[in-house]
């Protein structure tokens, strides 16, 4: 195993396999619907991604599956699991979720072999854990011995890039104002992990993402698969 920095930066990689490039999260059914077509729509929806799905909903998630998984609370992390997952109305996220965060733990787990990432995987086998995204990816920073704060800014960092690279793809937008929206965006990073840190439990409210999440199937055309 590297050095968990380097750990860490190989994870975040946009190169890494987990499919990511193929899933918007509702952002393709609201470009197309005109609700995000600006660069400031674009802020808009980046603000909500930051403080409401990561720092109210998979953030959390992200440092109980850190936490459960370095005591090996295999019980408490199925729970997680099933709670992370059910807070996803749209069944094309419930199923982006599971299929990107199976990819991530698999590979990982064949790159940086773990006794405890195997068992997870056994788990996903007996079908007592859908492994979503954020577990997966806490489980594998837990792993490289990533620290909890260091793992909750680098999931952040992955979801609002990620969403930023299907908007160059989505919009009418440059690369340079792009990254300008991501960098204002990043630098609320820091508060918003911090916060997480005293947040119980996961919960959610974003019902415009949501709907535009459900709504995706019924775009005429599609360059993503939500």
């Amino acid at each position: 195993m590297p050095s968990s920095l380097v750990a860490l930066l190989h994870l975040c990689d946009s190169l890494f396999p987990i499919g990511g490039f193929g899933y918007s999260d509702g952002l393709e059914t609201a470009t197309a619907m005109g609700l995000v077509d600006a660069p400031g729509d674009l802020q808009a929806w980046l603000d909500i991604c930051l403080d409401d799905v990561i720092g109210r909903t998979d953030g959390p998630a992200v440092y109980r599956a850190w936490s459960e998984f370095n005591r090996e609370d295999w019980s408490a992390l199925g729970e997680l699991d099933a709670e992370i997952i059910a807070l996803r109305p749209s069944s094309a996220t419930r199923r982006s979720t599971k299929a990107m965060g199976l990819r991530l733990a698999t590979t990982w787990s064949l790159l940086y072999p773990d006794p405890r990432l195997e068992h997870l995987l056994e788990l996903v086998r007996l079908e007592r854990l859908g492994l979503a995204l954020p577990l997966a990816f806490g489980c594998a920073c837990a792993s490289a011995g990533v620290s909890m704060r260091d793992t909750g800014v680098a999931f952040a960092y992955t979801r609002l890039a990620s969403a930023t690279s299907a908007a160059l793809r989505l919009m009418q937008i440059g690369q340079t104002d792009a990254h300008a929206r991501l960098a204002k965006t990043l630098q609320r990073v820091p508060p918003v992990v911090e916060a997480m840190t005293r947040r119980a439990r996961p919960e959610s409210f974003t019902p415009a993402m949501d709907v535009s999440a459900m709504a995706q199937q019924y775009l005429h055309a599609r360059l993503f698969r939500s």
